[in-house]
């Protein structure tokens, strides 16, 4: 694990770049996050996901499955792989500032 400042923010991350702790995340490191991820600008769909993946994540503990993702954000899953090339449900989970959801690699 590591301390790393984003935006400002002093956020603790796992060793795959997860947030250990979601409630360090905003917005603001969120768009820094995607920006790195090669995602920029940040559209309304992608706020949509992301948002959508925060809600579940505080909500029931967990991330929801990409087919979840597809069925219930209002955005379906085409779409999701082009607004998040590599990899819907854990880039956005990542975006987010939530663990990793499970059944990714």
């Amino acid at each position: 694990m590591s301390t790393q400042t984003i935006a400002g923010a002093e956020v603790e991350l796992n060793d795959e770049g997860f947030f250990v702790h979601p409630e360090q995340w905003n917005e603001a490191v969120g768009a820094v996050i995607a920006r790195e991820a090669g995602i920029d600008p940040m559209t309304d769909r992608h706020w949509q996901v992301v948002r959508y993946m925060r809600s579940q994540y505080l909500e029931t503990g967990s991330a929801p499955s990409i087919r979840t993702l597809g069925k219930a954000s209002g955005v379906p899953v085409k779409e999701l792989y082009q607004l998040f090339p590599k990899g819907p449900a854990k880039l956005a989970a990542k975006i987010a500032g939530i663990p990793k959801p499970r059944g990714c690699i």
